[in-house]
């Protein structure tokens, strides 16, 4: 299933090795462009028995610009597309994605998935706006109002529900904020559509900052018909080098959010990129240049860097060396996503969810198919 390549290895060897053939392995892992295999890289090999695990609700995060090729990689494995996203105004009305939608909802259908209208309090800085939340949730002819046109846009537009993804909701608001989630998931559900939220990863009830202390995970948990939970960005943009997703950290939330919500109601989130850092790093200074799976093999290949894998945070991890300035990443693979999968199965979670399938990651697809049995 999985083999992680040595120092001299070779595509022919691997190839002879498995009986499998050298183009199969190309093409599952995205191999081309990169002119010898990096030692230390996952491979995904299509050759003997999967280790299976449960089947499982697998959904992820696209936006109406995603390349329709690289989305079609993921639409077979998918029960559910998440359309990113919708905004709203201070008076309830709804603000339609600036590029066309309609074409992944009729593309989702066609694949038999649920598209998802995800809803985002996003301000005219494209930040998530707090201000604009509250106004929502703590007026109710204003909150009916922008219920109503979600009703509407649902309806019109062929969604199959609504995915509500708040972040930094003041403290003061946790339990309207809740109460705004119940009362639209009871209008959907009347009209036979779904409500799910997007919860930060919290690993307590009383977890300090901003982007937690309004999320209340017992009421959403509650009042949602199943949660997302936003388990990544310990290495983030402007932090310092690190897995996105340590699995030790993403169990801290699950151990957390299984006290809370019912396992079959909770989808585990899994990142679909990764972080390139500039040493030494400088709190307030440095910034991390996102980038995706298949290139930072790429980069570790060209760069002639040895790939190592961190046992605790069970991701793979690189530095190299360019125009004199020293490279750390961090990123997933085919191991580190087997562990997240394996992690969800032993909790009984409902399933996993990707933000986002903007980039190219076919051996990931292709190893929930085989892993699944779907």
């Amino acid at each position: 299933m999985i083999y992680v390549v040595s120092g001299g290895d070779t595509l022919y060897g691997i190839s002879q090795e498995f009986g499998v053939p050298e183009e199969r392995i190309e093409y599952d892992n995205q191999l081309y462009g990169q002119s010898h295999l990096a030692e230390g890289q996952a491979l995904y090999i299509a050759a003997g028995d999967a280790v299976k695990i449960r089947p499982m609700y697998v959904t992820g995060y696209a936006y109406p610009y995603v390349e329709r090729t690289v989305l079609q990689e993921s639409l077979p494995i998918l029960n559910e597309l998440l359309v990113f996203s919708f905004g709203f105004t201070l008076q309830g009305a709804l603000v339609y994605p600036q590029a066309d939608d309609l074409w992944l909802v009729e593309l989702a259908w066609n694949y038999g998935i649920s598209p998802m209208l995800v809803l985002t309090p996003f301000g005219p800085d494209g930040k998530f706006n707090n201000y604009l939340i509250q106004t929502i949730v703590q007026d109710a002819a204003i909150r009916n109002t922008l219920i109503q046109n979600l009703l509407t846009a649902v309806r019109d537009r062929g969604y199959a529900g609504v995915d509500v993804d708040f972040e930094y909701i003041l403290p003061q608001d946790r339990e309207a904020y809740a109460g705004f989630v119940g009362e639209l998931r009871s209008v959907m559900n009347a009209n036979g559509y779904i409500v799910s939220v997007a919860l930060a990863p919290k690993t307590s009830a009383d977890q300090p900052g901003l982007i937690y202390e309004g999320v209340d995970y017992r009421l959403l948990g509650q009042n949602a018909d199943h949660v997302f939970l936003m388990t990544y960005e310990w290495g983030y943009t402007y932090g310092p080098p690190m897995a996105v997703a340590p699995l030790n950290k993403v169990r801290e939330v699950v151990d957390y959010a299984v006290q809370e919500i019912p396992a079959q109601k909770i989808i585990m989130g899994i990142p679909n990129y990764a972080y390139d850092w500039t040493l030494p790093f400088t709190r307030g200074t440095s910034e991390a240049r996102v980038i995706g799976n298949v290139e930072a093999v790429q980069i570790a290949a060209a760069q002639g860097a040895a790939i190592q894998f961190d046992d605790v945070a069970q991701s793979p991890h690189f530095t190299y060396w360019e125009n004199g300035i020293q490279h750390e990443v961090w990123f997933e693979d085919v191991r580190s996503i087997e562990a997240k999968l394996e992690l969800a199965d032993a909790y009984g979670l409902m399933g996993v969810g990707y933000w986002n399938l903007m980039r190219p990651f076919r051996a990931n697809w292709l190893l929930l198919q085989s892993l699944m049995g779907k």
